[in-house]
């Protein structure tokens, strides 16, 4: 377990969590938000893109009260990303997330989620940033980012492929 906070707990991805993931990742509730509903995931696209050996990202599966109910992942932002994004020398972590269950949405889970991972970031590994990079249209997930101390930097035009379209994004922060 990476950390547990207010009744939600986050734990490494495990192999058992395949089937979570498609289940989630084939909703077309959850994919409005997080792939597109054009873009439905079956085990062998969950594998490929949560399992691939050369994925570095952390994935982790988080827990409401014992029960699978999303998905965060995050990594330290590479070269090429930092000097998109403006920085120099700073250590940035990103980070990725998602409820899976809807029945678990509005419910101020994701601020405590996204709060705690904030924290651990910044003690476990040093992170002097964090970045995400919501899509703009994304109104709900973006308030609940700036509630948890982000702050928007800049707009990155067209960077993201979603149902269809390249849609405009948020680059927002959180420094210490």
């Amino acid at each position: 377990m990476l950390f547990e906070k207010d009744r939600v707990c986050v734990r490494k991805l495990e192999d058992k969590d395949r089937y979570v993931l498609v289940k989630w990742l084939s909703n077309p509730e959850v994919l409005e938000f997080y792939e597109g509903r054009d873009n439905p995931f079956d085990m062998e696209k969950v594998d490929k893109a949560f399992y691939d050996a050369e994925n570095k990202d952390e994935g982790c599966i988080v827990e409401f009260e014992g029960k699978p109910i999303g998905y965060i992942q995050y990594y330290q932002v590479d070269n090429e990303t930092k000097d998109e994004y403006g920085y120099m020398d700073e250590k940035v972590y990103g980070m990725d997330q998602f409820i899976g269950e809807p029945t678990y949405w509005n419910k101020g889970i994701g601020q405590i989620l996204v709060t705690a991972m904030v924290e651990y970031l910044l003690k476990e590994k040093q992170a002097e940033a964090v970045v995400m990079d919501p899509q703009a249209w994304n109104k709900r997930a973006i308030h609940c980012y700036e509630k948890c101390g982000f702050k928007k930097i800049k707009t990155l035009p067209s960077h993201e492929y979603h149902e269809g379209k390249y849609r405009d994004c948020w680059l927002i922060e959180y420094k210490k």
